[in-house]
């Protein structure tokens, strides 16, 4: 049985702006690609968060059945808020713990229903530092973004 691996990346051109997010997804047997997905989208109005989320949200949703697999990002925000700070928003009625709302709740939801199917390990790499398959992540997404952007002008 092969290893599945989701590299996911989100771009925005300012902050609010027009934004993309990439995903490369790997079926991997051993060092050996068995089989190789892409997937990307973008906003004409977002942030780089929101692209972030979106990128793994759709990495998840894209999975016909129930499955294990690795996602790779390099957004802290994204591994950090999946695997520790949304439990504590969960229990406070999806608020911060200082009773704030929780920023892009909408997404956090989706993907906490997404990933509930799955069983998932979440990865951190450091981005824009050489990691092929985060370089090509982020080449997605900078094309799901590309045609958001040619709108502003």
């Amino acid at each position: 049985m092969a290893d599945l691996f989701a590299y996911t990346d989100g771009a925005c051109s300012g902050n609010p702006g027009p934004g993309g997010w990439g995903v490369l997804m790997r079926a991997m047997d051993g060092e050996h690609v068995v089989k190789e997905r892409e997937l990307q989208g973008g906003e004409s109005e977002t942030t780089n968060n929101r692209m972030e989320l979106l990128a793994a949200i759709n990495a998840l949703e894209v999975l016909e059945r129930s499955s294990s697999l690795t996602i790779v990002t390099d957004s802290a925000y994204v591994k950090n808020g999946v695997t520790g700070w949304i439990f504590g928003w969960k229990k406070n009625g999806w608020r911060t713990s200082n009773k704030k709302p929780v920023k892009n709740v909408d997404l956090w939801q989706r993907l906490d229903e997404a990933q509930a199917r799955h069983d998932v390990t979440w990865e951190w790499v450091k981005g824009h530092a050489g990691h092929p398959e985060n370089e090509r992540a982020d080449e997605l997404a900078r094309a799901g973004m590309k045609p958001f952007k040619e709108e502003e002008n």
